[in-house]
C-alpha cells in the first residue's frame, strides 16, 4: 500500500453563509486486487469559526449545522461535540447515538427563532413540552418515536448540560399494543428456500438468525472466536443492554459455518500480505492488546468484500468490516415476495417466530428468556399471547 502525500490540497467554500475552510487528506492507493488502482480520499470539513459542527470526516459539501452558541454569554464549547463524547463515555451504541443527535437537532430546529439558534440551556419545561406535543399532535409520530425524542432530550439535559428538568407534562402520543408478526414452520421453510444471494451466504446468515434466535446486528457481528463447534454454541457479544449471552448452534449450520471461517481465514491471509487485515476493537482493547486487531479470532464471520474505515476514527486504518445488515434485510424482503407470503415479515419476524416455536414446543418461558437475552421474562410473555390468540383462532376455524 503506498500514500500519496502530496495530495493534500486547501480551499474556501460557504455553507450556510459561513465561510469554511476545506483540507482534502491524502488519497492512499491500494496497488494490489481486490482494490487495484482505486483511490480512497478522506475529505474533511472544518468551521473556521466556533459553532458545533461535529468535526468527523464529512464530504466537502455536506451541510454543517448552525452554531447554537448564545453570544451574550461567551458559550464557546460546541454542544454536539460535547454530546458526542458523552456518549461515547457512556459507551452508547453508535446508531443510538445517531439517532439521540438527530432528535436533539430537531429540537434546536424548532426553536430557532428568526433564524437565531438558542442554547438548550435557555430553554427548559415549556420547550420540551412543546416539541413533544408538536410530534404527538403535528407530525403524529407513534409513541415509540416520541418516547425516543423525549429520552434523547432528557440525555442532552442530565447529561451534557448537567440541568435537571421539571416533571414534563406534554400530550403524549398513545401506545399501541401489538402483537409480533410469527411465521409457522412451514413459512419459515418457504421463506428461508428463496433466500438467494452471496453464494448461500444469505441463506446460512437467515437459518442462524431463526436458529439461534438472534436479533439482525448480532448475527452480522458475530466474530470467529465467538464460535464454539466443540460445545456447539454461538456466544453473542455485547447484544442488547450490552449483554453477553450464549445461544445453541443449530447442527444444520454447523458444517456451512465452518466452511465460511475458513473463507475467512483465506482471506484473512490474503489481506495480512497486503498489509491490511484490521478489524475493529470495542473500546480501548486496541491499546491494551496491540497485536489483537490483525488476528483471525477477532475478524467477522460474515465478512465485508470491500474495505471500510471505523465511522469513529475516520484517520485510522482500513478495516474489514462485517456484512451491512442492510444486505441481509434485501435479501429477506426478496425471499418474502419469492414465497408469496402475505405476511410483513423481516429479519426479527424469524426471532419471534424462534421464540413462538420454542413455546410451541413446549419450552419453558424462562429457558426463551435465556435464549433471547431478556432482561425482564414479561418481554418474554408476549409470545403467550401470540399462542393464546392462535389457539382461539382455532378453536373458532
Amino acid at each position: 500500500m503506498t500514500t500519496n502525500e502530496n495530495s493534500t490540497t486547501q480551499s474556501r467554500i460557504v455553507v450556510d453563509g459561513r465561510e469554511l475552510r476545506c483540507i482534502q487528506a491524502y488519497s492512499i492507493v491500494v496497488p494490489t486486487a481486490p482494490y487495484a488502482g482505486e483511490s480512497l480520499v478522506m475529505t474533511t470539513v472544518y468551521r473556521r469559526s466556533r459553532g458545533f459542527a461535529t468535526s468527523r470526516a464529512a464530504p466537502y459539501n455536506t451541510p454543517i449545522s448552525h452554531d447554537t452558541q448564545s453570544k451574550s454569554n461567551g458559550r464557546s464549547e460546541k454542544l454536539l461535540d460535547l454530546f458526542r463524547d458523552k456518549m461515547r463515555s457512556l459507551h452508547y451504541a453508535l446508531a443510538t447515538e445517531k439517532s439521540y443527535r438527530h432528535w436533539i437537532v430537531e429540537f434546536l430546529r424548532f426553536h430557532r427563532d428568526s433564524g437565531q439558534w438558542r442554547h438548550p440551556a435557555d430553554m427548559g419545561k415549556p420547550e420540551v413540552e412543546a416539541f413533544l406535543t408538536h410530534l404527538a399532535t403535528d407530525r403524529m409520530v407513534a409513541a415509540k418515536t416520541q418516547n425516543q425524542a423525549f429520552a434523547a432530550i432528557l440525555f442532552l439535559y442530565k447529561q451534557v448540560l448537567d440541568i435537571q428538568l421539571p416533571t414534563i407534562d406534554a400530550l403524549r402520543a398513545k401506545e399501541s399494543r401489538r402483537l409480533p408478526v410469527v411465521l409457522s414452520r412451514d413459512e419459515v421453510s418457504s421463506l428461508i428456500t428463496h433466500v438467494d444471494g452471496g453464494g448461500g451466504l444469505y441463506r446460512l446468515m437467515v437459518e442462524l438468525t431463526y436458529g439461534a434466535g438472534l436479533r439482525l446486528l448480532e448475527c452480522c457481528r458475530l466474530r470467529v472466536k465467538d464460535v464454539d463447534f466443540g460445545r456447539r454454541q454461538l456466544v453473542v457479544r455485547e447484544g442488547k443492554g450490552d449483554k453477553d449471552r450464549a445461544v445453541p448452534l443449530p447442527d444444520r449450520c454447523a458444517d456451512r459455518l465452518q466452511i465460511q471461517i475458513a473463507r475467512v481465514r483465506s482471506q484473512h491471509t490474503f489481506d495480512l500480505e497486503r498489509g491490511l487485515g484490521y478489524v475493529d476493537l470495542p473500546y480501548a482493547l486496541r491499546r491494551k492488546y496491540p497485536d489483537a486487531e490483525r488476528e483471525l479470532g477477532w475478524q467477522y464471520v460474515f465478512f465485508s468484500e470491500r474495505l471500510c474505515r471505523d465511522p469513529r476514527n475516520p484517520y485510522g486504518p482500513l478495516y474489514r468490516h462485517h456484512l451491512h445488515e442492510s444486505v441481509l434485510q434485501r435479501a429477506v424482503k426478496r425471499a418474502v415476495a419469492k414465497a408469496g407470503l402475505a405476511k410483513r415479515a423481516s429479519c426479527h419476524t424469524l426471532r419471534h417466530s424462534f421464540a413462538t416455536h420454542l413455546l410451541e414446543s413446549g419450552a419453558d418461558i424462562r429457558t426463551v428468556q435465556e435464549l433471547l437475552g431478556h432482561k425482564d421474562v414479561s418481554t418474554t410473555m408476549i409470545y403467550t399471547h401470540v399462542l393464546q390468540a392462535a389457539y382461539r383462532a382455532h378453536l373458532t376455524g
